[in-house]
């Protein structure tokens, strides 16, 4: 299970970490404390939150135009040949069309951080 630290998901999410605790305290986002203290967020949790957030843009920043997306994987969807991945990138819904092979390969399901790399029509995707 993937876990993510505020700062982690305010980066991902293109806001401050601020608003990531603000989130949390409002119970928009679960989360846990590790034992030291410090609050952790498991990645199915921010799939849960950044799908609801879907329906309200206002609540996820936009984030601006590169050609690597450092994203949350949402969905992933698979057949004997191709898969296709969804990955949430700052305020960007990102598909892309993978092997089945390259998604097993890199054991890429909700909750894993990876990266959405445009390339002309292209995109590719990798773990950071």
């Amino acid at each position: 299970m993937t876990t993510l630290r505020i700062g982690q998901v305010a980066k991902l999410l293109a806001v401050s970490t601020d608003t990531i605790r603000t989130w949390i305290d409002e119970g928009r986002i679960r989360s846990d404390r590790t034992n030291g203290g410090h609050r952790i967020i498991k990645g199915t949790d921010l799939v849960e939150f950044l799908t609801e957030a879907e329906k309200d843009p206002s609540i996820v920043s936009h984030l601006s135009a590169r050609n690597r997306f450092l994203g949350l994987v949402t969905k992933v969807k698979k057949d004997n040949v191709m898969a296709q991945v969804e990955i949430q990138a700052g305020g960007q819904r990102i598909v892309s069309l993978i092997s089945s092979e390259a998604a097993e390969a890199m054991r890429l399901e909700p909750g894993v951080i990876a990266a959405a790399v445009i390339k002309s029509t292209n995109v590719v995707i990798e773990l950071p």
